[in-house]
Parts: structure tokens; C-alpha cells; sequence
């Protein structure tokens, strides 16, 4: 799992970067309704401002822009610090221009929000707090401290005290508000979006391997011929050079090599399997193979398979779907993880529905984390000091989840010791119950003639 823990890690890395060109387009957009809105108020409304220092304002944000484009590369991407020194510039330079025209009393106040947005949305917890702090900052301040907006004939225009408080507490609010609902959207949807790419890439991973066996098993079986023209010629070569033993002993290497190589072949491709066995199997055969991995790892899994009530004796056989594999090893894997001694897999089956059901002896789900199970990133399973360290129960179990889901599977969380479980399971099985439910006709291979094998491979023989 490094290489899926790596590329994850960096692609939580790179998700909060943007392209420098992004910023520049936005701040020129709000350099033009900011020089449009001094425009305006001078020009059409007579307003009394520092219009010097307010050309300087945005002149400084101009200045920063064009320097921006022609220092850096059209394709920069900006890391976190560079984002978080692009908007704090942003927020400085529009809580200066608010300064000289009116402060709170100006109803252009409200785009402080704007950068706090911008961060909650494409930075981390630190950045966004600081940037909203400051934002909070500057809403106190420009509330005391401004320069009055004035009227040509010197009145001041100010709203009432309380309007002003108003809008001074509605700033803060929106701020602590919008910038937390943002920030947990957005990590939300990061989460989820990592949780699903790296739910690719095992899904990719455990379809490789699939491929991959069904290439050796092909190999061993087109090989089968060669290697048996090999075995017979070299036995011929063997029976004329018995008056030539040094000339023997090198048929006899040949022949011996040719062996080797069947063998090899047998153990690879496991010679005599057939078609049926790479796109199907029994069902108790793709859950042994899920939990192989997890087999020798000081944990007893025990394994049961039997209809159900109105289920036929005949064990069904089912789709080898890489999803399934690596689903149910997911699951394994957390039960083996957790369970003290024993792990219990029970494989039931009727005329409507297969259903697989994984149990151990360990601490069981917290219970008030029963509903969350699935959701990408969750923490640990009981208190810290039942499994220190470990940062299972996230991962794992989305991908499980989403993988056998896809499969058209169902899937139920519980414990053993849940009184409405009880009757289903033994007094030692109190732990983590997970229940994974199909409709045979997801599943079944007979009832997906489509995905049925063509012909049969024939046994390799020399």
C-alpha cells in the first residue's frame, strides 16, 4: 500500500493549489468594479473622497497584478503560503480602501467576505483562521476608524448607530459562518474526492492482478505444446548418442530444463484450471481468496458456508469480480485487525440472495460512529488506547464500501453484541458485525450468461 499511500498524500497536496492566473483574472476583475465604483461615486454622486489615495489603493493592486504576470510563468501554480500571501494582500488593500470611503458605513464592506471564502475554500484550518481573523480585525476597526464619505455640499452620509452595529455583527457573524461552512464543505468534498481516486487505483491495482493471472494461465497452457515437442526430442537425442555421453549429458540438461519449466508453469498458472475458474468461482472460493493475505497473521478465521431456508444445497457459484476481491479483503482485513483471537466468515445463500457476513471477537464500532461507517477519514474504532496509533476504519472501509456497492451490494454495520443481533450470532461473536447483502442476480454467474467463459482450457501434459 506505499505506492497508494504516496500517491494519495500527494495528491492531497497538490488538490490546494491554484494557478496563479486564476488570482490575477479575479483581482483584475475586482480592480475594475473598484475603480468603476470611485468613478461613479465621484463623478456622478459628487462625493467628497481622498481620491488620491484611493488611485493609489488600486493602483497598488494593479501594480502587484502586472508584476505577477510578467515574474512568474503562465502556468505557475501557487503553494498554500503563496495563496494565503495573495489574499491577506487582497483583504489588506480592500480594508485600506474601505478606510477612505466610510468604513461600515460604506455597503461595499460586505466583500470583506470575499477573501475568507477564498480561503476556506483552497487552504488549510491555519491559513483560513488567520484570514478570517484579520478579516474580523479589520470589520472592528473600520467600524471605529474611517474617513467619512461627504457630499458636495458637506454633509456626512452615515447610517444610525444601531444599523451600524448591526452591520458590525452581522460581518462577524457571516465571517465565523460562511468561513467554517466553507472550510467544512471543501474538506468534504477533498476528503471524498481523494477517498474515490485512491478507491481507483486499488480497484486498478486488484483488476491488474486479475489480468495477470489470466495471462499466466494462458501461458502455461499455449507453452504446454512447445515444451512437450522439447521434452520428446530431447529424449530421441538421448537414445542416439548413447556412444556420445558428453553429447548425452546435454540432451539430458535439455530435457531436465523442460521440466523445470512445466513445473514452474504448473505452479504459476496452477495447469488444468479452467476459464471458469478466472471469470468464476465458488463463492467459498473468492472469500478464501479474499482473506488469504490475512490468514497468517496470528488471527483463527474460520470459515462456514450454507444455504439458507429456502436455498439449495448447491453451493452458487459467483462473478470474480476484482471489486469484490479487494472489497471483501478490505473488511477482513479491519475484522483481523481488531479481533482478539478468532474471525468468523458465514456465507449464506438462498433463491433470491447471497449474503456474506464477517465477524469478530475484538471492541466492536463505537456506536455512535455506526451510522458515519463508510464515510472517508473517520478515525479510530474505540478510544485511543485500545488501538494506539492506529488509523484504521477511514480508508479502508470507504473503498470496501464503494467497491462492493458498485457490485451491487448492500452493506449493514453492526456489533455482536447489539441485543437485535444476538439471536444470530454466538456468545463469543461480540464484536464487529459487518453484512454484506447481494441480489443473486447481481451476482450469480449463471445469471449473467454474458459474463460466462467461452470453452475450456485443456490440462498441460508432458
Amino acid at each position: 500500500m506505499n505506492d497508494l499511500n504516496f500517491a494519495y498524500m500527494l495528491g492531497r497536496e497538490r488538490s490546494s493549489w491554484i494557478r496563479l492566473r486564476t488570482l490575477i483574472l479575479l483581482r483584475w476583475v475586482a480592480i475594475v468594479g473598484q475603480a468603476t465604483a470611485l468613478t461613479v461615486a465621484v463623478w456622478m454622486y459628487h462625493l467628497q473622497l481622498e481620491i488620491a489615495l484611493c488611485v493609489l489603493a488600486v493602483g497598488a493592486s494593479a501594480v502587484a497584478n502586472l508584476i505577477a504576470i510578467f515574474a512568474f510563468p503562465e502556468n505557475k501554480r501557487l503553494s498554500e503560503h503563496e495563496n494565503f500571501l495573495m489574499v491577506m494582500f487582497d483583504l489588506l488593500q480592500l480594508g485600506f480602501l474601505l478606510f477612505l470611503t466610510g468604513g461600515l458605513h460604506n455597503p461595499f464592506s460586505l466583500l470583506l467576505l470575499g477573501p475568507v471564502i477564498i480561503s476556506a475554500n483552497v487552504m488549510g484550518l491555519r491559513s483560513t483562521l488567520i484570514i478570517g481573523g484579520t478579516a474580523i480585525v479589520l470589520v472592528s476597526l473600520l467600524a471605529e476608524f474611517f474617513l467619512p464619505l461627504r457630499m458636495e455640499q458637506g454633509f456626512i452620509l452615515r447610517v444610525p448607530d444601531v444599523f451600524l452595529f448591526g452591520n458590525w455583527a452581522a460581518m462577524v457573524i457571516a465571517t465565523v459562518f460562511i468561513g467554517a461552512y466553507s472550510l467544512r464543505i471543501s474538506a468534504e468534498i477533498q476528503s471524498m474526492s481523494d477517498a474515490v481516486a485512491a478507491t481507483n487505483m486499488a480497484l486498478s491495482r486488484e483488476q491488474k492482478l486479475t489480468d495477470l493471472g489470466g495471462v499466466v494461465a494462458a501461458a502455461a497452457h499455449e507453452l504446454g505444446t512447445p515444451l512437450a515437442t522439447i521434452k520428446l526430442t530431447s529424449a530421441e537425442l538421448m537414445d542416439e548418442l548413447d556412444d556420445r555421453p558428453e553429447l548425452r549429458e546435454d540432451a539430458e540438461l535439455i530435457r531436465q530444463q523442460a521440466n523445470r519449466c512445466r513445473d514452474i508453469l504448473r505452479d504459476m498458472g496452477r495447469a488444468g484450471k479452467d476459464d471458469l475458474h478466472l471469470r468464476q468461482a465458488p463463492i467459498s472460493s473468492v472469500v478464501q481468496e479474499s482473506a488469504e493475505p490475512h490468514m497468517h497473521r496470528g488471527k483463527i478465521i474460520q470459515f462456514s458456508e450454507k444455504p439458507g431456508p429456502d436455498g439449495s444445497l448447491q453451493q452458487p457459484s459467483i462473478l470474480r469480480k476484482p471489486e469484490v476481491i479487494h472489497g471483501l479483503r478490505n473488511l477482513i482485513q479491519n475484522a483481523v485487525d481488531f479481533a482478539e483471537a478468532n474471525v468468523w466468515i458465514e456465507t449464506i445463500w438462498a433463491d433470491d440472495r447471497i449474503a456474506i457476513r464477517i465477524l469478530d471477537d475484538g471492541p466492536g464500532f463505537p456506536p455512535h460512529f455506526i451510522g458515519r461507517i463508510g464515510d472517508p477519514f473517520m478515525r479510530r474504532r474505540r478510544a485511543e488506547s485500545a488501538r494506539p496509533g492506529y488509523e484504521g476504519m477511514g480508508l479502508g472501509l470507504f473503498i470496501a464500501k464503494t467497491l462492493l456497492e458498485r457490485s451491487g451490494a448492500e452493506l449493514k454495520f453492526a456489533n455482536g453484541s447489539d441485543p437485535r443481533q444476538m439471536k444470530y450470532t454466538q456468545p463469543n461473536q461480540r464484536g464487529a458485525l459487518v453484512e454484506v447483502i447481494w441480489p443473486r442476480s447481481k451476482i450469480d454467474a449463471q445469471m449473467n450468461p454474458a459474463e460466462a467463459p467461452i470453452g475450456r482450457n485443456q490440462p498441460i501434459k508432458i
